[in-house]
């Protein structure tokens, strides 16, 4: 662990750094060789698909293509270092439970089913018939399949997503609380009521092409490396790139390619912004329809005076509804209130809506400070709205880019991992399998958590992911997991939600990504779909870390074959191909038809998007420009408003990555970028905001969450770093800070936690003892 200090980061994401960064990872996971060599392999036609973020790769044919992010995943995933029953066993769990995340993190690689032990508060090994004949009789106890949970995390491929999902509905339920709950949830709900498709319009193709790229809270010099590349082609050749968040991160100012031998050589770097807008925290919505009233403002100038206009008559007339009522709104709305929300002048809103009338071609790409508020799912449709007043929707060089996560985290959904599944989705696969699929909503991520606490579940399966770290109010996930009768996650590494278990536990490891996987019909490969709908093959190469771990899909047909023996599903024949699933996932989407043959060609195919064909798939066939107020009454407001909180300084706080993390998996304890060495629990704010508290930078503080429910909930010993951030703004890391978020906070229309608008108060406290 490195040296604790402050230390601001001057030069440009990327370059050097990144690549001492690799070295440094490989070795700390001891087996530099051998990371390497996986490295090469990453997002190849014949290799293995990264398991870190969703970006697309250019054309998966390239000689090198990863990033820093990926290589800690791989390194991570490709470790020397082992998690046996021995290791984990030498300790209790209540003392595990005690260690940090990143403690847990470098135990390295499960290597054994492993169960919970209450007489000696200890996991030891049990053998993988054990372990499925225990899970299946609890399920087949239970009076109702609603009282089970099954999560699921963005890594798990298509073929196992699918085999998930139907062993799920077979059993009973639509209980799928998914990762996509969390984070990108919002972006289909507010793009499918608009366009008809709840995923992003645009390909890679799209970003040569596009005259100005909008990038609205997102941090990609973190979250996802690999687009830095593309912005950065994009920059040079004159393509405006507008950043809009509170924070000054660095991957969007300036960004140098480790795999440029010449920027490399001559220390050189590439400008990523041409204009950067410091929003305030949750003052998206407010710029937007700002933007939104200049070009119908400016629209109006052009045509009473005889100038070319500005908004895209044709494309409104013939593909959208709903655009009088919008035109309408946005025009009543008052510049008091735009400015007063967005934390911006009208002048600065103006600089950004002069670049977009500008621009022929125009692509919005979005991350988690835009979907991780109240008003998440409204913000997206004023996105939208805005795209639309000029077409740029349905054609080349323009559209929406939600940029995802988790590397399977939409394809995941694809295969219908969803808690609220369509009528006709059911139809179809119950036909295809000869049974009648539940048809009632299941718990999405919240609706898990309160049906644990209110006894309605017993039973938690997650296959993959980190469940008690990712989740809000921590306090009540944890109790809600620990009052199940039986938690089972499918794991490749120890994490926080293993000692966070029910009266039962079970710990199921499997392959990784980059591993080989051999079934009884030889080497299989799965497939992944990355955000921009493409769906292509990833083959491990590296010899399984340990004889006993069985791929994700082999774990879902073996624990279906013990829990339904009646089932008319072949599940273990469909396990030893993996082309028989993929010919099952034919027959129930369309859009998958000649799946094994398109996927054998390098960078496999793209799955059809209708609203980039100008094909809406709503109810009126058009595209819906929707109609909204400014948000004026958000848990912030209410709580500078509140009579209790009159006397305190109320501040904005938004949880964020470090960058020696992704998502709730801590690589290491520095963060980079933001000058933040050997510590995770700090608290980034404006200078001006710390002399109004009357504290000082590098004092420690408590936060404390301000919401009127009467709950007292607080994160305890922050470091306060004086940071570029707009006044009445806070930043801090999550999951250490996910307990300020209460289960009811969430997004309306998505139920998606609002980690990114936390009402907050700092309370001076001792620095920790050393």
């Amino acid at each position: 662990m490195s040296e604790q200090k402050i230390e601001f980061y001057k030069g440009p994401a990327g370059g050097w750094g990144a690549l001492r960064s690799v070295a440094k990872t490989l070795m700390k996971e001891g087996a530099p060789g051998k990371g390497a060599r996986t490295l090469l392999a990453a997002n190849q036609p014949d290799g293995f698909d990264c398991p870190g973020c969703a970006w697309p790769d250019r054309s998966h044919t390239s000689t090198f293509e990863f990033c820093e992010n990926g290589v800690k995943a791989v390194a991570a995933e490709s470790t020397s270092k082992r998690a046996t029953p021995e290791v984990i066993g030498e300790h209790t769990v209540s003392w595990w439970a005690e260690q940090s995340d990143y403690v847990l993190e470098q135990l390295g690689r499960i290597t054994e089913p492993l169960v919970y032990d209450a007489v000696t508060d200890k996991y030891k090994r049990i053998a993988w018939d054990d372990a499925f004949t225990l899970i299946a009789a609890e399920l087949k106890a239970l009076p109702d399949p609603n009282q089970a949970s099954f999560y699921t995390s963005g890594r798990t491929s298509n073929e196992a997503a699918f085999l998930y999902q139907l062993f799920v509905r077979e059993y009973g339920t639509n209980n799928f609380p998914d990762c996509s709950n969390m984070c990108h949830e919002p972006s289909g709900s507010g793009l499918r009521p608009t366009i008809g498709v709840g995923k992003g319009t645009v390909t890679l193709h799209d970003f040569e092409q596009a005259d100005l790229i909008l990038i609205l809270g997102q941090n990609p010099g973190t979250n996802h490396p690999r687009m830095l590349g593309e912005l950065r082609d994009a920059a040079k050749r004159g393509c405006r790139i507008v950043s809009v968040n509170p924070l000054r991160e660095r991957g969007l100012e300036r960004f140098a390619d480790p795999q440029d031998k010449l920027e490399m050589a001559t220390m050189g770097s590439t400008p990523i912004s041409s204009h950067y807008v410091r929003i305030r925290i949750g003052g998206d919505f407010a710029f937007l329809k700002g933007l939104c009233k200049l070009v119908l403002e400016a629209d109006e100038h052009a045509r009473l005076n005889g100038l070319a206009p500005i908004v895209d008559s044709a494309f409104i007339a013939e593909h959208t509804s709903g655009f009088d009522e919008f035109m309408q709104d946005v025009l009543d709305e008052d510049w008091d209130v735009i400015q007063t929300e967005s934390g911006l002048t009208k002048a600065e809103i103006e600089a950004v809506a002069k670049q977009y009338m500008e621009s022929k071609r125009v692509i919005a790409c979005w991350g988690m400070g835009i979907t991780q508020h109240q008003h998440s799912v409204a913000t997206i449709q004023m996105i939208v709205n805005l795209l639309m007043l000029r077409g740029n929707l349905g054609r080349e060089g323009a559209g929406v880019c939600p940029v995802r996560g988790h590397s399977n985290v939409q394809g995941d959904r694809t295969m219908g991992i969803n808690e609220k599944p369509t009528a006709a989705f059911l139809d179809r696969l119950g036909k295809v399998f000869g049974f009648e699929p539940p048809r009632s909503h299941g718990h999405d991520t919240v609706g898990a958590i309160e049906a644990m606490l209110e006894g309605q579940c017993k039973v938690f399966f997650a296959m993959g992911g980190n469940f008690a770290a990712a989740t809000p109010d921590t306090l009540a996930t944890y109790r809600a997991l620990q009052s199940c009768e039986l938690t089972v996650h499918v794991a490749t590494k120890f994490n926080r939600s293993h000692v966070v278990h029910g009266q039962q536990a079970l710990l199921l490891p499997c392959l990784g990504r980059t591993e080989i996987d051999v079934q009884a019909g030889g080497t299989q490969g799965v497939t992944v779909e990355d955000s921009m709908s493409m769906v292509h093959l990833s083959a491990g190469l590296n010899a399984p870390a340990s004889e006993h771990l069985l791929s994700e899909p082999m774990i879902v047909a073996r624990l279906a074959a013990a829990t339904l023996p009646h089932s008319k599903t072949p599940w273990l024949d469909l396990v030893a191909d993996y082309r028989l699933i993929r010919e099952r996932i034919e027959a129930v989407f369309d859009d998958f038809a000649g799946f094994n043959e398109k996927i054998a060609k390098p960078g496999g195919f793209r799955l059809r998007n209708t609203a980039s064909e100008r094909v809406w798939n709503t109810p009126s066939g058009k595209a819906k420009f929707s109609t909204h107020a400014v948000p004026r009454d958000t848990f912030v407001h209410r709580a500078k408003a509140s009579e209790k909180h009159r006397d305190t300084v109320v501040l904005t706080l938004a949880t964020v990555r470090s960058h020696d993390q992704y998502n709730t998996t801590v690589y290491g304890m520095d963060d980079r970028y933001r000058g933040v060495y050997g510590q995770r629990r700090v608290v980034f704010i404006n200078d001006e905001d710390l002399r109004d508290i009357g504290l000082k930078d590098g004092d420690w503080v408590d936060i404390t969450s301000l919401y009127a429910d009467g709950v007292e909930r607080r994160a305890e010993k922050f470091r306060l770093v004086s940071y570029d951030i707009p006044r009445g703004n806070i930043a801090s890391y999550y999951p250490e800070t996910n307990p300020l978020v209460p289960l009811q906070s969430f997004a309306i229309g998505a139920r998606t936690p609002t980690s990114k608008s936390i009402p907050v108060k700092l309370t001076r406290c001792d620095a920790p003892a050393a």
